[in-house]
């Protein structure tokens, strides 16, 4: 009696579904990272976005692109373990001057945050161009006005900012430990010093900023 020859199995992925597909594409087409609510308005009615979320991202695993959580949201990106290779060739951008830098890193840790707060941390005064230019480069944002004499302007960061060093949200900047390990804080620390814990929630005394308001303050 002759036996039916079984097909061999193939070693190819499953094809993806056709959620998967649409939602790899809005992913693919949209500006700035896509948050679960807004492909969840794009896609089929009843779609597990989560599930469609992690078939993308096990299909790019493996590949020169990846599926990220940025800014609240999902994007593709470049594999980590090739940004060596992928920075052979490419223009030097211009970096920010440590005034710059002390500033941005003021904003993301203590934001809301005033200029006048910004520069009792820096203990020096803060140049109006520093904080143009992270306006200007989209990672500092105007946030409101403090409920105090003089109503200050608030500063805080973007999703820009987010999405510029990869994170999710701004509870995702680096502690104290994480610091020391990334060998960015070394030697001994004064007494009492610590590395406040990052947010972005609204202030008690903060009022958002009117419509058009310009970012000076």
């Amino acid at each position: 009696m002759s036996r039916v020859a079984k097909a061999p199995r193939s070693s190819e992925p499953p094809p993806p579904s056709e959620a998967a597909r649409l939602a790899e594409a809005l992913i693919f087409c949209a500006p700035t990272p896509l948050a679960e609510a807004d492909l969840a308005a794009r896609l089929p009615s009843g779609t597990d976005v989560p599930a469609v979320l992690m078939e993308i991202a096990h299909a790019y695993a493996p590949r020169g692109i990846t599926l990220a959580r940025v800014a609240g949201g999902y994007a593709f990106r470049t594999a980590p373990d090739l940004a060596p290779a992928l920075r052979g060739g490419v223009p030097e951008t211009r970096k920010l001057s440590r005034a710059a830098l002390e500033t941005l890193a003021i904003v993301a840790y203590h934001q809301p945050v005033t200029r006048a707060e910004i520069e009792e941390i820096r203990g020096v005064t803060t140049s109006k161009g520093s904080l143009d230019l992270l306006l200007e480069c989209g990672w500092v944002r105007l946030r409101g006005r403090r409920r105090t004499p003089g109503r200050p302007v608030t500063y805080g960061t973007t999703p820009a900012f987010l999405d510029h060093f990869g994170l999710d949200a701004v509870s995702d900047l680096p502690g104290l430990d994480e610091l020391k390990g990334l060998g960015l804080i070394e030697g001994r620390l004064p007494a009492g010093f610590r590395v406040p814990q990052p947010g972005d929630a609204a202030g008690a005394d903060e009022d958002p900023p009117s419509p058009g308001e310009a970012a000076a303050d």
